[in-house]
């Protein structure tokens, strides 16, 4: 009998200031929030969270729910999911934020090795090739500036430099650098 009335005491101040959650209802919103993957950490934040909805829903004047504990389970099932889209979005935000923090450039190392390579490729290119490679890639000149330069055809400059170009990709690959 003393449960009955204590029971609905508190109904009857559910809207008044008192917690608006009984002790089964902070139960079931715990169980809830915690079947829907919501971590043990983040549990009271979750009951907070429905406690809240209650009170705002009770302070804008509405009629309180039908069947509270069932309400409360749904508004806990909600914000489990909305606790899963956050993290997803999180995680998504860092993986686009490591992607923006991964170097544009190789590293040091990679760099240098790779600079050994293309010199040892170079190396072994003829003359014409090594000096069409030199000027348009290092000299950072034009075809026709390099054509006009050395007193050849635009298309001699350009086919020398395709087949240098071919060499050294081939020689980095089969050494692996690249």
């Amino acid at each position: 009998m003393l449960r009955g009335r204590a029971r609905r005491g508190r109904e009857a101040h559910a809207g008044t200031g008192d917690d608006p959650l009984d002790a089964a209802q902070e139960r079931r919103v715990r169980a809830v929030l915690a079947l829907g993957g919501v971590p043990q950490a983040d549990l009271p934040d979750g009951v907070q969270q429905v406690r809240l909805r209650l009170l705002e829903r009770a302070a804008s004047g509405r009629e309180a729910p039908r069947d509270v504990s069932a309400w409360v389970a749904v508004v806990a099932s909600n914000l489990a999911m909305d606790w899963h889209r956050a993290k997803r979005r999180q995680e998504r935000l860092g993986e686009r934020l490591a992607a923006l923090r991964q170097p544009a450039h190789p590293s040091g190392e990679d760099t240098s090795v790779l600079s050994v390579a293309v010199a040892q490729g170079l190396d072994e290119l003829p003359d014409a090739q090594r000096q069409v490679v030199v000027l348009r890639f290092y000299a950072d000149l034009p075809v026709r500036s390099i054509a006009e330069q050395l007193g050849v055809p635009e298309g001699t400059v350009k086919s020398r430099l395709h087949a240098a170009v071919r060499a050294l990709r081939a020689r980095l690959h089969e050494d692996e650098v690249v």
